[in-house]
């Protein structure tokens, strides 16, 4: 395995991380406690060529490989204080961006993949319902075929960017007994006929991200909007879960890295019974933890993205990630709490926010009792 970064791809990262913190993160406690998306910080990473990353250049793209992309939005991670912006980018573009740019049609890329790159439309994806979350393949929302439309009717939960998506990615079956293998994915545009967001949901982290529930009802979406193929959603869901646990958990390696950064300097500065209590061995045995976390994070994301990168199949090594990842992220937020004492519990210091922020990546793409399923089941378990 090789993970050395190219000029290029070190340049790329610097200049992200400048970017982040110089043009991101405005006001972000007051837009996290209003649950108030960026639109401004969106567009600003669009023109940067953040949502095109990944995809071809003929579409606007970077054609980046996967190991850069997800350096790169380690690096975004990193240098942006909002997570919440980062998450919906991160969404838009493994459970919308991706799909398209790898199962739609040439007509469907043609149609959508620029708009979505330029940071002009905003992506969701539509697979969570009411009763049907880790079980993910026994979804109740139905398609119909009815001559030239697929008619929908079911109800979508926690779908991150619902209320502000201008396409969704909906994962309904066309044949309910079939299981996995009724599973079909379609392209439906905001405004679609019987297409509603029923309501915004209040969270408590990623507050900045939007999320709302979708109900389709006699909903027409034109057979051309069918997404790959009939019956093959489970396909275009697992490619997007490999992309989305890789890169969404770069940009909590990224966070890991700036809560580590942060802490280091606030135990060198703050003084108690007259030393740093960085110099004390609870405080140092904390930095180090975080430190440990960090670098088994990162190593655990590079390995998934470079077997992505050369063509193996990695759905182990995501599901690996993810866990690991994701529940490092949090220790690492309660350890900065922690550290700063009362301070870490203000919210003016923005540290509790980073711990509120990690407690998702335990539950999106797959909770981590799902990953251990994954993991074990290449066990033969």
């Amino acid at each position: 395995m090789d993970f050395a970064w190219s000029q290029e791809d070190a340049e790329l990262r610097a200049a992200i991380v400048r970017f982040a913190r110089q043009e991101l993160g405005e006001e972000v406690v007051d837009r996290d406690r209003r649950s108030e998306f960026s639109w401004e910080g969106w567009k600003k990473c669009a023109a940067f060529g953040i949502q095109g990353l990944p995809i071809p250049p003929q579409f606007g793209g970077g054609g980046a490989n996967i190991l850069t992309t997800a350096g790169a939005l380690e690096s975004l991670g990193y240098g942006c204080r909002d997570n919440g912006l980062v998450f919906s980018i991160n969404a838009h573009m493994w459970s919308t961006v991706v799909p398209i740019a790898t199962f739609g049609s040439e007509a469907q890329k043609n149609r959508y993949l620029t708009k979505l790159v330029t940071g002009e439309w905003i992506g969701a994806h539509a697979m969570s319902e009411p009763m049907s979350g880790s079980d993910a393949y026994s979804l109740r929302t139905r398609a119909e075929r009815r001559g030239d439309v697929y008619v929908l009717n079911g109800r979508k939960t926690f779908i991150t960017n619902a209320p502000t998506a201008d396409l969704t990615v909906v994962f309904a079956s066309v044949d309910l007994s079939k299981g996995a293998a009724g599973v079909t994915a379609f392209i439906v545009e905001k405004g679609a006929p019987g297409m509603s967001v029923s309501r915004a949901l209040d969270k408590m982290g990623l507050r900045t991200s939007p999320m709302g529930e979708l109900v389709f009802e006699d909903c027409e979406v034109p057979a051309e909007n069918l997404l790959g193929r009939h019956g093959g959603g489970a396909a275009i869901f697992t490619t997007s879960m490999e992309w989305e646990r890789i890169c969404i958990q770069a940009s909590q390696v990224g966070v890991m890295e700036r809560l580590l950064e942060s802490s280091t300097s606030y135990v060198k500065e703050r003084q108690q019974f007259g030393q740093p209590i960085g110099k004390f061995q609870s405080i140092a045995n904390r930095i180090a933890d975080m430190e440990l976390r960090l670098e088994a994070a990162r190593l655990m994301v590079y390995k998934a993205a470079w077997l992505k990168k050369t063509g193996k199949h990695v759905l182990r090594e995501a599901a690996l990630a993810k866990l690991f990842v994701s529940e490092a992220c949090i220790q690492t937020a309660l350890d900065a709490v922690q550290i700063r004492g009362g301070y870490g519990y203000m919210t003016e210091f923005e540290i509790e926010r980073d711990l509120r922020d990690s407690i998702a990546g335990t539950i999106y793409s797959g909770t981590s009792e799902i990953q251990k399923m994954i993991i074990a089941g290449f066990r033969g378990l």
